[in-house]
């Protein structure tokens, strides 16, 4: 069989151990060590942020986020239905309620018009949202200024989940430092890697001090175990966080990478109308294009996702659909719901191409044989 290609597989630097063993030398086998410390401090310079605290992973700093923003049982949160089911889940670990929100088709984000249409109908019904969730699919910004606009205005804070948008700006700007609260993925398949992790991002120094003690099993303090509040054992740990340091020191040769993978594809498809390479919208937008994706026109291209999909397949070659909207979940599929198609057009059309930032030409050649093959035939 043919070597795997993988989607989104881990890429390390070279300087991962020398963090690592830093932390065996010093005995620092914990959540806390100066690798975590470090790790922040990078995190910090790198967004331009005041205060980030490193956990174990992106949804548990989405859980975080809501218990810092006081949401409870039966409160409503309005989300991106075009996501992953991590940035919903943790609003049903509190017993809050997700309102589900559309994309908009140039970011394939969250509408802004929609957005506002869900808070107006809410607040009709006597009902005010605790918090709004927006994502940045594949690491592209949302339409975040009209977003945090709508958000200051009905006075909902902002969680912005930039899991696959480390890297990614807006108008100059990094992703997860626009709302109150950012969150981030270190996910085996992310743009940089500790095999597990996450972090919550703010301009607050308040609410990541809250973090980091929630975070911590929130021990009070005093000379013997007491506890006020119920705590999470939610911190990074010093071993993975130096993975992290490594990472950081070449997370603007990945995004270069991943970019590069992006002009890759952009000069197969250019000669192909039947298909849209998910490109920046404008100046405004820099992505990380943390996954290259295209949307296939079936009418026009005489073939579809899935049988591009299986082609790849059949060469060890792996793709894989675009997010299948929570409002078409079944867990989710009754939550009250914003939409008007986006979506599930994407799902139904929308293929995520290999842009592993380790792609090598051999594999680039096989990846653009599997694509002639399938345009050319139709």
């Amino acid at each position: 069989m043919k070597e795997k290609i993988w989607m989104s597989s881990p890429h390390l630097g070279g300087n991962e151990l020398k963090y690592i063993h830093s932390a065996f030398e010093g005995n620092w086998i914990a959540p806390l060590g100066p690798n975590v410390d470090g790790f922040e401090n990078d995190l910090k310079t790198y967004l331009g942020a005041k205060e980030v605290a490193a956990l174990s992973a992106g949804t548990a700093a989405i859980h975080l986020s809501l218990v810092l923003l006081g949401v409870q049982a039966g409160d409503e949160v309005l989300a991106s239905s075009f996501t992953f089911s991590a940035t919903v889940n943790p609003i049903t670990y509190i017993g809050a309620k997700p309102v589900l929100i559309d994309s908009e088709k140039d970011t394939w984000n969250m509408s802004p018009e929609l957005l506002e249409t869900a808070i107006k109908d809410r607040l009709s019904n006597g009902i005010k949202p605790k918090a709004i969730i927006v994502v940045h699919l594949y690491g592209m910004p949302a339409k975040i200024d009209q977003i945090a606009s709508i958000a200051n205005r009905y006075d909902i804070p902002l969680i912005e989940d930039a899991a696959e948008a480390l890297g990614s700006r807006y108008k100059g700007k990094a992703l997860g430092t626009f709302g109150k609260l950012g969150i981030l993925s270190f996910n085996g398949n992310k743009i940089i890697t500790t095999s597990g992790g996450g972090a919550l991002v703010s301009e607050d120094a308040e609410l990541i001090s809250k973090a980091r003690f929630l975070s911590t099993q929130a021990r009070d303090t005093a000379p013997h175990y007491q506890h006020s509040h119920i705590g999470f054992n939610y911190r990074m740990s010093n071993i993975v966080a130096g993975i992290g340091r490594g990472q950081m020191e070449v997370l603007d040769l990945r995004v270069a990478q991943r970019r590069a993978n992006h002009q890759f594809y952009e000069g197969f498809f250019k000669q192909i109308e039947s298909v849209e390479l998910f490109s920046e919208p404008s100046t405004d937008y820099f992505s990380n294009y943390w996954l290259t994706t295209i949307i296939i026109n079936p009418e026009k291209a005489g073939t579809n996702r899935e049988t591009l999909r299986l082609a790849f397949e059949q060469e060890n070659i792996e793709t894989r659909p675009l997010w299948k909207p929570m409002h078409m979940q079944p867990i989710f599929h009754h939550c009250l719901s914003y939409t008007d198609g986006t979506a599930e057009h994407l799902f139904e059309n929308g293929l995520c191409l290999p842009s592993s930032s380790n792609l090598t030409d051999e594999s680039k050649a096989r990846i653009l044989k599997v694509l002639n093959q399938v345009f050319t035939k139709h």
